[in-house]
């Protein structure tokens, strides 16, 4: 007979499992959840303490047939979903539909595995626990909370905007944070502002830069042209001197080993990877890779964390490596001990690697690209978090030349330390940018008189802030309590499907719906859409899970108030469906007010007088957020392949596209093309613009699916500097401006454009 029954929620984890605990244990899957809410009806019943109508999913009665069959030959039943409150809940849920309705006993016992290894697995096996009641409480609360603002806002948005949106406590607040910051972008105003550079030489090469800093001793603003000639005219004629020199020692720390948000901001920021791709391929990596003749082996520990805690042994390991491979300077006296995060549960370790012995190179022939990225990016953060801090020496120089000081600064690296192995994204940047400032110092004196070589006046104009990508927005929520680590990669997917926000060159702009229906929620639900509450409601259920509080106290004091607004809210929203949203413009043919509505395909202008007047228009808004009509059939100089008749400029759900202005003769359709030649070499197609599923613009090669090339990139026609490519690939950089880079992998050129 067997010794027990282990469930577990992922089929990949069933092979590791079997692996380890050989014939003594059958090993089934559950995956995912058995039991939940019904889909299409609330399952709360606010009458009788918000008691929860839990059903078998659809597809799982099969599974649970399974299982049940497989439990009737054990005693013991182990039950190991994934160690979180997700888990739990589907632990509970197997325990309850696997309890054997007559006296005969079942003994359920609770398995956590932070890690699929031989010891990781046996440790858990051998000292199992019980089924934590708090914990499955605290992940119902969430549930019913969640469905209660989901279930009972999205009908009143159905029946006020149009059906298919939907409401929730956490991706309200998120659409929110991102339509805020298209408001300030919006409210902007540039100012203008100007610097003034000397290149300057020493008694020793190589040359370098000074700014100017202060005029007579104070700090100098120079907000004109004029200004900036002036400064140049006397500097043309000044004494360059050196006043002081000041060489100080900085030491830079590593950073924790990853946690499931920072993660998902590296893994965007170094390799470009969405958070739910990261969480996708993190999830197999800690399931189980196939090792060759060991088999499949978890290569990290659990990806769903906000603790950067790490076992004693795994910090023993990563010290030994570290020594035997850099040395005993590159080793701390001291164990490293990182900072908890204020919201941080502390309930498993940081995302670490299972063994650092299995670094990068010793997985790559068992790993497809992208996981083998990863792998390495957390192989990487984890031992140089064990490493000792990188010292510099900091060098600033004071200038004066009249009555002006300029300022240089620069760094040398005495011990590169932890940067031995890894460095952030930012840190990169940083890196990089001083590079470009040319502002590696030479040997300089006190009291050394420089040689003027040139003198550079430069315009700028202060740049608005940026929109968030995903490591920007992540971190936004991370720092404002919003949400779980196992939420994140949830919230983004669902903000985009809804068509709330778009991702236009990897950053978040709201949509007109998007805008639109955070004001209708945050008009009439505003402690939703308050991000001070969601973070408190999360550390209400952090109390659930302590035992501190009771979850139909948390529940009861919520609805007592949403319910309430709710029923305001059903009188006083007003209907978009009838009336549209003022826009301040007139009809060109009624001199009606315009409104804008939604349909089938999206918003658009309509005039306000339909049915008497059927005026629409299609439109967009600038940057200020401004309306600007769109032209409907615009003539092109493209001419139809099959008919001969002039090609029109149409705008369908999918983004622009070329039609056949002989229609409905023809219905002659192809995508709008660009004048570009596609790169790829010994293809003679030519790039056009085409849509995605999710509506976002890429650029594809016109012989697809012959030639497969496509970038997200704008193309512009313009040779490369670097290698002589016939194109350059157009992107926005970190500021909000323009990156022009070559398509080509083995050319490095990029350039700043015009922001």
């Amino acid at each position: 007979m067997k010794k027990g029954l282990v469930i577990v929620e992922s089929p990949t984890k069933v092979r590791t499992l079997k692996k380890y605990l050989g014939k003594d244990y059958d090993v089934r899957a559950s995956v995912g959840h058995v039991k939940d809410l019904p889909r299409k009806r609330l399952g709360v019943d606010k009458e009788h303490d918000f008691t929860p109508e839990y059903e078998v999913i659809r597809g799982k009665a099969k599974i649970i047939k399974e299982l049940k069959s497989a439990a009737a030959k054990v005693d013991d039943i182990y039950l190991a979903p994934d160690p979180d409150r997700e888990g739990e809940a589907i632990a509970w849920h197997i325990a309850e539909e696997l309890r054997p309705k007559k006296k005969k006993t079942k003994r359920f016992y609770r398995v956590l595995f932070h890690e699929l290894t031989r010891q990781g697995i046996n440790d858990a096996i051998s000292s199992p626990g019980e089924l934590d009641r708090n914990k499955f409480e605290s992940q119902q609360a969430r549930r019913i909370l969640d469905r209660l603002v989901g279930y009972e806002i999205s009908p009143l948005l159905w029946e006020k905007v149009k059906r298919g949106l939907s409401a929730g406590r956490v991706q309200s607040v998120a659409v929110r944070i991102i339509c805020d910051r298209e408001r300030e972008i919006q409210a902007f105003v540039p100012e203008e502002y100007w610097t003034v550079t000397a290149s300057l030489e020493g008694h020793l090469p190589p040359p370098f830069m000074a700014k100017v800093a202060a005029f007579k001793g104070k700090k100098i603003k120079i907000h004109k042209e004029e200004e900036a000639s002036r400064i140049v005219e006397h500097l043309k004629v000044a004494d360059f001197v050196i006043k002081k020199i000041e060489t100080k020692e900085r030491k830079r720390y590593p950073s924790p080993p990853f946690i499931t948000s920072t993660l998902q901001q590296e893994a965007a920021r170094k390799l470009g990877f969405s958070a739910k791709k990261t969480m996708m391929l993190a999830q197999r990596l800690y399931e189980g890779v196939e090792l060759g003749p060991e088999g499949p082996v978890g290569l990290i520990t659990y990806m769903r964390t906000d603790s950067t805690r790490i076992a004693k042994e795994a910090a023993m390991e990563a010290r030994a490596f570290v020594k035997e491979r850099f040395g005993k300077k590159y080793v701390p006296g001291r164990i490293p001990v990182y900072r908890k995060g204020k919201m941080s549960q502390d309930a498993h370790e940081a995302i670490r690697p299972t063994s650092v012995s299995r670094g990068p190179d010793a997985v790559r022939s068992f790993l497809e690209r992208d996981a083998l990225a990863l792998y390495t990016l957390i192989w990487r953060r984890f031992v140089a978090s064990q490493m000792s801090p990188a010292i510099m020496d900091q060098t600033s120089v004071e200038i004066h030349a009249g009555d002006y000081t300029l300022r240089a600064s620069g760094s040398i690296m005495r011990f590169p330390g932890f940067t031995a192995v890894y460095t952030e994204a930012r840190e990169d940047d940083k890196a990089r940018e001083t590079a470009a400032d040319g502002s590696r110092l030479p040997s300089l004196e006190e009291n050394e008189h420089l040689r003027l070589l040139s003198l550079e006046p430069k315009q700028h104009f202060t740049q608005p802030p940026p929109r968030f990508t995903e490591a920007g927005l992540i971190k936004v929520l991370e720092e404002k309590g919003i949400g779980r680590p196992s939420t994140y990669a949830t919230i983004l997917s669902t903000i985009r499907d809804k068509e709330y926000v778009t991702l236009e060159q990897k950053r978040f702009r709201p949509t007109e719906l998007g805008f639109l229906v955070t004001d209708l929620l945050t008009a009439h639900f505003p402690e939703i859409l308050d991000s001070r509450f969601t973070a408190g409601l999360e550390k209400e259920l952090d109390e659930i899970e302590e035992g501190t509080v009771s979850w139909l106290e948390i529940l009861r004091k919520f609805y007592s108030g949403f319910s309430k607004r709710l029923s305001k809210a059903r009188q006083e929203m007003k209907s978009i469906k009838a009336n549209g949203v003022p826009t301040g413009l007139v009809c060109p043919k009624c001199g009606r007010p315009m409104v804008i509505k939604y349909g089938k395909t999206g918003e658009f202008l309509a005039c306000s007088g339909y049915p008497d007047c059927k005026t629409t228009q299609d439109f967009t808004r600038d940057e200020s957020g401004n309306i600007k009509i769109l032209e409907k059939d615009v003539e092109t100089e493209y001419v139809c392949e099959k008919c001969g008749s002039p090609m029109v400029l149409k705008r369908g759900r999918y983004g622009e596209f070329l039609a056949c202005s002989g229609y409905p003769v023809c219905k002659n359709t192809r995508p709008v093309p660009t004048g570009v030649r596609c790169p790829e070499p010994g293809c003679d197609g030519e790039l056009v613009q085409r849509t995605s599923r999710r509506g976002k613009v890429f650029y594809g090669c016109s012989r697809y699916p012959e030639c497969r090339y496509a970038t997200w990139d704008k193309p512009v026609a313009r040779r490369c500097p670097g290698c002589g490519g016939e194109i350059l690939l157009e992107s926005t950089g970190k500021g909000g401006g323009k990156v022009l880079k070559c398509p080509s992998s083995t050319c490095k050129f990029q350039e700043e454009s015009l922001s």
